[in-house]
């Protein structure tokens, strides 16, 4: 990975807030944006561009190119757009539908494939919305499941043989999930030895290469409690221990398994306090994700691990009810390239 490459930033479903999103960044945070360009459509980019637009502030020039190489050609104020094809023309806000579905799609296979190619320093991924992906035919419920797939199939391997995590970061908090986009029932099957500590080593490679250093990893338990002591249940003692002992047999730095209600306050970093893990492991995706969310959406990157290639997103829906208005914050994209840039140079 070579951090001068550029960073692809696909536009999510053009029936969303991504390409709201998209324009507002690269407007409000130029040197963030600088080296960036747009996998999608520019006629989309250039509605989300409009209707964004602020009195007083020159509009945002949406610019296709041909070529990687002409991202450094480009004048102050402009948006670089890969033009894919067979995009179809922009969409009705807040409509789901397979055109737009498929049309995320494809914006996510170019650059993940341009990313395995060693084109691109990796990609941010703009929302998408699972139920146009569905309509659409696209055998993946979201985008961690698609790239996966595309490496997997990059690689000549199976997906099993691929096996990826999801993290949610902030400045204050990391969350690594055990599964996730199933049912809870679903999850809480999941959280088996194999599961637990294939979770732990994705989690202990991918941060030791970004911080430097071996992580430190707490574990959250499954039951309240972490099942004090087996009277709300066994996970704990028969599946997550061995697991975390297995793991610091091999050397990774993990504890627990910790009372899910206190590990993720004790593993928060703020200004006064550092916390004591860099990083929680959580058994599913509520119990991962709502903490982080709860310290502020706007801060929240999604970064897959265990990929050979750098993805990140913000931490968005596609906000159906809000798209089109020009309120969406970009806030949470322009923490994903910044984080994105971070990973690829590492």
């Amino acid at each position: 990975m070579h951090s001068t490459l550029p960073l692809a930033i696909t536009q999510g479903d053009p029936a969303g807030i991504g390409p709201e999103i998209i324009t507002k960044a690269f407007r409000d945070a130029p040197d963030v944006l600088q080296g960036c360009f747009v996998v999608g459509d520019a006629p989309t980019l250039a509605r989300a561009a409009a209707i964004t637009a602020q009195l007083g502030r020159p509009e945002l020039a949406v610019q296709r190119i041909a070529r990687l190489q002409d991202l450094t050609q480009l004048p102050p104020q402009a948006l670089p757009v890969w033009q894919l094809p067979g995009l179809g023309s922009p969409p009705p806000f807040g409509a789901v539908s397979a055109e737009a579905g498929r049309a995320a799609a494809d914006c996510v296979v170019w650059a993940a494939r341009a990313a395995l190619a060693g084109e691109v320093a990796g990609l941010v991924t703009a929302p998408l919305h699972k139920e146009a992906l569905a309509a659409a035919g696209v055998p993946f419920p979201g985008h961690t499941e698609l790239l996966q797939a595309e490496a997997a199939r990059h690689a000549g391997v199976s997906v099993a043989q691929m096996p990826v995590r999801m993290m949610l970061a902030s400045d204050e908090l990391r969350t690594v999930l055990v599964s996730i986009h199933v049912a809870l029932r679903e999850a809480i099957e999941a959280v088996t030895q194999d599961g637990v500590l294939q979770t732990l080593r994705i989690t202990h490679a991918a941060l030791a290469r970004s911080l430097g250093r071996a992580p430190r990893i707490g574990v959250a338990g499954l039951n309240p409690h972490a099942g004090e002591g087996g009277l709300f249940g066994r996970e704990e003692i028969e599946t997550i221990a061995p697991a975390i002992a297995t793991a610091r047999a091999e050397g990774i730095d993990a504890h627990g398994p910790y009372a899910p209600d206190t590990v993720f306050m004790r593993a928060r970093h703020t200004a006064a306090r550092p916390g004591e893990f860099d990083v929680v492991l959580a058994m599913y995706h509520d119990q991962g994700l709502i903490p982080v969310k709860y310290l502020g959406v706007d801060k929240g990157v999604n970064v897959t691990l265990g990929l050979p290639l750098v993805r990140t997103s913000p931490d968005h829906g596609t906000a159906f009810d809000i798209a089109g208005s020009g309120a969406a914050d970009p806030a949470s994209l322009i923490e994903a390239v910044r984080m994105a840039r971070a990973l690829a140079h590492g």
